[in-house]
């Protein structure tokens, strides 16, 4: 398996992550998005959206989107299992993650977009609408510094898909000034226990 990749975006990182949580070794092979060579006609071929990652099978298919390409992987080497194990973990894992997708990584994207100089004179940046979306980011990250009160992980006491999203979340969001704060003791005692995983390094 081949995975087109880039080493800044989140997207990338999500798969690489789980790879290295299934000790699971694929060839990768680098996308440069500064210089929009995931828009180029050759990569266009490949995925015509122009986004990472993208999956190449031993057969020639293309597998794209994150999330579907750890379900694909999931499947096919099940240990250790991060995407639960029976209907109710299974069902808790992915609330979370659609949680952690929608609430927090999606504002993060519009506020990196909007804040950040990469992106001044690619897009038409609207400033308030950045700073609104980080603090949206900001105050759903509180939400889950009160979550992790009771619990060790994301989705409960085993670590899961739903921890490698919000840690790669996190670390995107830092450019935009979207961090764990202070006084989020929860989230920070998290933090620290994924990025020690040999997994964060990926």
């Amino acid at each position: 398996m081949r995975l087109y990749d880039n080493n800044f975006a989140p997207s990338p990182r999500r798969v690489r992550m789980f790879l290295a949580e299934k000790d699971l070794l694929v060839t990768l092979h680098a996308v440069d998005i500064s210089t929009q060579e995931n828009t180029s006609p050759e990569f266009l071929k490949i995925n015509p959206l122009g986004e990472l990652p993208v999956l190449e099978l031993d057969n020639g298919t293309y597998l794209t989107e994150s999330l579907a390409i750890c379900r694909y992987i999931e499947v096919l080497y099940p240990e250790p299992c991060l995407m639960g194990q029976g209907t109710l973990e299974k069902a808790k894992i992915e609330a979370i993650a659609l949680q952690l997708m929608f609430r927090i990584y999606v504002p993060s994207t519009h506020a990196f977009r909007n804040l950040h100089k990469f992106w001044a004179g690619r897009i038409s940046q609207v400033i308030e609408y950045g700073k609104l979306a980080r603090d949206e980011a900001l105050n759903e990250w509180q939400r889950m510094n009160d979550l992790l009160a009771t619990q060790t992980f994301m989705a409960g006491e085993h670590f899961s898909y739903a921890d490698i999203i919000a840690f790669t979340t996190l670390e995107f969001g830092k450019p935009s000034g979207i961090r764990v704060q202070p006084n989020q003791v929860n989230l920070t005692r998290w933090y620290n226990t994924v990025a020690a995983r040999p997994s964060a390094k990926a």
